[in-house]
């Protein structure tokens, strides 16, 4: 096929919906949507200057923005979001979970189970609810759904549980998704984040949960021996969003440096 036949990466109507877009990947991911011609509308929970940097980035980028701030624990939100951001745009044609909370790094026997349950209702209820959300307008346009999880569903990190335990459920939504909704021309895929120096990195640092130890330890498993960006994991999100992997679906992709070879 030349390049004149090639097919848009996105559609020109409709939008994409970013969910966790004050967060270093989903504003990494919000903005390089933006660039290859999207309208964005994306959600945040508690950093709404976050919220409008990432939204100036968008404008910058030329392309239209609309924001909202929601629970994802709250499905009546998230239904809400996307249905204004499908009225707003007339139409979804791209989903992405990029939301994700603070993990505080202990071992299992140490973990509360109210820890446990906050971030299996915050993470993988919220893509589920935003699953449920979506797919009406995605099989609308025969759109895509992509959600960031974590090589740790394939190489267990020690003292990772918060986030391999809701992150393989929202897999498992994910490869459901592709299974029954493939008919309807919708596709679904994952990427799994390693460690990058975007987004929670700091805080994980700072609150000692990355220690040196830790990210030398993390480097040294790794075949390529650095540490990720936001943007480079984006642009796996982009590419599999893309009509350009519109016979790619169910698919988990490891942007991670090598770390679960």
């Amino acid at each position: 096929m030349s390049a004149a036949q090639r097919l848009p990466e996105f559609p020109v109507d409709g939008c994409a919906v970013v969910i966790g877009g004050s967060g270093g990947i989903g504003r990494a991911v919000a903005v390089q949507l933006a660039e290859r011609g999207c309208c964005v509308a994306f959600s945040y929970f508690k950093g709404h200057a976050r919220a409008e940097e990432t939204a100036s980035l968008v404008r910058t980028a030329g392309q239209e923005v609309h924001i909202g701030r929601v629970d994802l624990r709250e499905e009546a939100e998230v239904l809400r979001f996307v249905d204004e951001a499908a009225e707003h745009f007339g139409g979804v044609h791209t989903t992405v979970y990029a939301a994700g909370p603070y993990i505080p790094m202990r071992f299992i026997s140490q973990q509360s189970a109210s820890a446990f349950r906050e971030v299996m209702e915050h993470d993988a209820f919220g893509c589920f609810h935003l699953a449920q959300a979506a797919l009406p307008h995605l099989r609308k346009s025969k759109g895509s759904f992509t959600a960031l999880v974590t090589p740790a569903i394939r190489r267990y990190a020690v003292r990772d549980i918060l986030s391999a335990a809701p992150k393989a459920a929202i897999e498992a939504v994910v490869k459901g998704l592709a299974a029954e909704e493939g008919r309807f021309g919708v596709r679904a895929n994952a990427v799994g984040v390693g460690v990058i120096t975007d987004g929670l990195y700091h805080a994980l640092v700072e609150n000692g949960d990355f220690d040196q130890r830790f990210l030398d330890a993390s480097r040294e498993v790794m075949a390529l021996k650095r540490l990720g960006t936001a943007e480079e994991v984006a642009e796996a999100v982009a590419f599999l969003a893309s009509s350009r992997a519109r016979w790619i679906t169910g698919q988990t992709l490891m942007v991670d440096g090598g770390y679960a070879l």
